[in-house]
C-alpha cells in the first residue's frame, strides 16, 4: 500500500469512527483540528489560572502538573517529558550510572524491546536481558535466578503487549523484594499505571511506591495530547532534568499537552475505576457472542480483564477483519473494533485491542451481542 492509498485508508477509518453513534471508546486521534482546540480552550480553565503566563523550559504550568503528579504518586518529585521513549531512557540511563552495572532486566514484550526501536542500547548504550519470555510479568523466582547481574528491573504495569496483563499485589511486592535482594533498582513502566488500581486494590501512591522510579504517561487513558513525567527522588529528578536537556526534551513551551494531561488528571482518572469494571463485563459478552455467533475459535486475553483494555483473537487475515469492522461503522453507525493485526501471531490469526472508556459504559451484554452479531456477517 503505498503513502497516499494509507493516508486515504486512515482519513476513511477515522471518518467513520468520528461519526459512529455507537463506540465503546473515542481517542483525541480521532479529533479534526478545530475540535481539539475548542476542546483545550473549554477545558482550561477549569484546571489551570488562564491568566498565568505561558510556560518557559518547564517553568510555570509545567512545573504545576510535575508538582501535581508527584503528589498523585506520593513520590517526591517529578520531571515532565515530552514522550515517555525519552523519560523512561533517562531514567534507565540514570539508574545505569548509579549502580555501575548497565544491564536492564525487562521482559521481551516491554515497550522499549518492542516499540521503540533499540532505543535503550542504540542511543542509551544500555543492554538488555530477559528473566522470562511467558506472557505475563517475571515471577520472583525468575528475578531470583536470572543468570546474570542487572541495575535495574523495569516491570511494564500493565504488560500491553502480553494482554494489558498485571501480577497480582502480593506477586509484584515479592518481585520487587526479589530485585532488591539482588542490589538492583526497580522502575515502573507505569505508561497505564493510572488503571492498574482496581485491579491491585491500592491507591496509585501505595503502588508507586514499591518503585525506586515510576513512569507515567498523559495521553494514554487519560486523552491527553503527548507528554509524560519520570517521578522518583529528588535528586533522580535533578539529574533527570540534565539529561532531558541532553536529549533534547527541554522544549521552550508546551502548555498545551500539558493543559491537556491537567484536563485528564481532573476528568478522566476519577472515572478510569469505572471503564475498568465495565471492561469486565464487556469482555464476557464478547465471549458469549463470538462463541454463538458461528465463529470457529476465539480468545478473549485475558477472559477476565486486569485493566480497561484487552485483547481479542480470532482465527481470520487482518485485511478481512478490518474491512468488516470499517464496513459496519460505516452502514451501522456502531464500531466494535478498530484495527486488527496479524504481526507475531500464528498464520490465519489476527488480534485487536479493545477499550471501554466513558462511551463503552452504557454497552449492554445485548448491546455486546448484537455488534457481534453484525460484525461477523460482514466478515463472511
Amino acid at each position: 500500500m503505498t503513502d497516499t492509498s494509507e493516508h486515504s485508508e486512515r482519513r476513511r477509518r477515522l471518518a467513520a469512527w468520528r461519526t459512529s453513534k455507537r463506540v465503546l471508546w473515542r481517542t483525541s486521534a480521532e479529533l479534526r483540528l478545530g475540535d481539539g482546540l475548542a476542546a483545550l480552550a473549554s477545558g482550561a480553565a477549569d484546571v489551570y489560572d488562564p491568566d498565568e503566563p505561558v510556560d518557559l523550559y518547564g517553568d510555570g504550568i509545567v512545573a504545576e502538573l510535575e508538582r501535581r503528579t508527584a503528589a498523585l504518586l506520593g513520590l517526591p518529585a517529578a520531571v515532565y517529558f515530552p514522550t515517555g521513549t525519552m523519560a523512561q531512557q533517562v531514567a534507565l540511563r540514570c539508574w545505569a550510572g548509579r549502580t555501575g552495572n548497565a544491564t536492564v532486566a525487562l521482559h521481551p514484550q516491554a515497550h522499549p524491546e518492542v516499540h521503540e526501536r533499540s532505543a535503550l542500547s542504540v542511543v542509551s548504550g544500555l543492554r538488555t536481558i530477559h528473566p522470562t519470555n511467558r506472557p505475563r510479568l517475571p515471577t520472583p523466582d525468575e528475578v531470583a535466578e536470572c543468570d546474570e547481574p542487572f541495575g535495574a528491573l523495569m516491570l511494564e504495569l500493565p504488560l500491553r503487549d502480553a494482554g494489558f496483563v498485571l501480577p497480582a499485589w502480593e506477586e509484584l511486592v515479592d518481585v520487587v523484594e526479589a530485585a532488591r535482594a539482588r542490589d538492583a533498582v526497580v522502575h515502573f513502566d507505569g505508561a497505564r499505571l493510572w488503571e492498574c488500581a482496581p485491579h491491585f486494590g491500592r491507591p496509585l501512591d501505595e503502588i508507586a511506591a514499591l518503585a525506586d522510579s515510576v513512569y507515567v504517561s498523559f495521553y494514554k487513558s487519560l486523552g491527553g495530547l503527548a507528554g509524560a513525567v519520570l517521578a522518583g527522588p529528588e535528586s533522580l529528578a535533578d539529574e533527570a532534568r540534565a539529561w532531558r536537556h541532553r536529549y533534547g526534551g527541554r522544549l521552550f513551551q508546551q502548555y498545551p499537552a500539558v493543559l491537556s494531561a491537567l484536563i485528564g488528571l481532573e476528568r478522566e482518572l476519577p472515572r478510569l475505576p469505572s471503564y475498568v469494571a465495565h471492561a469486565k463485563v464487556v469482555a464476557a459478552a464478547l465471549t458469549d457472542a463470538l462463541r454463538t455467533a458461528g465463529v470457529p475459535w476465539s480468545r478473549v486475553n485475558p477472559p477476565v480483564p486486569h485493566t480497561h483494555q484487552f485483547q481479542v483473537w480470532l482465527p481470520y487475515e487482518a485485511d478481512a477483519l478490518n474491512e468488516a469492522g470499517l464496513a459496519q461503522s460505516e452502514e451501522t453507525g456502531v464500531t466494535l473494533f478498530r484495527r486488527w493485526f496479524s504481526e507475531g501471531c500464528p498464520p490465519g490469526v489476527s488480534v485487536t485491542e479493545v477499550t471501554v472508556a466513558s462511551d463503552g459504559l452504557t454497552w449492554t451484554a445485548a448491546d455486546v451481542q448484537e455488534a457481534v452479531e453484525g460484525f461477523v456477517r460482514r466478515v463472511g
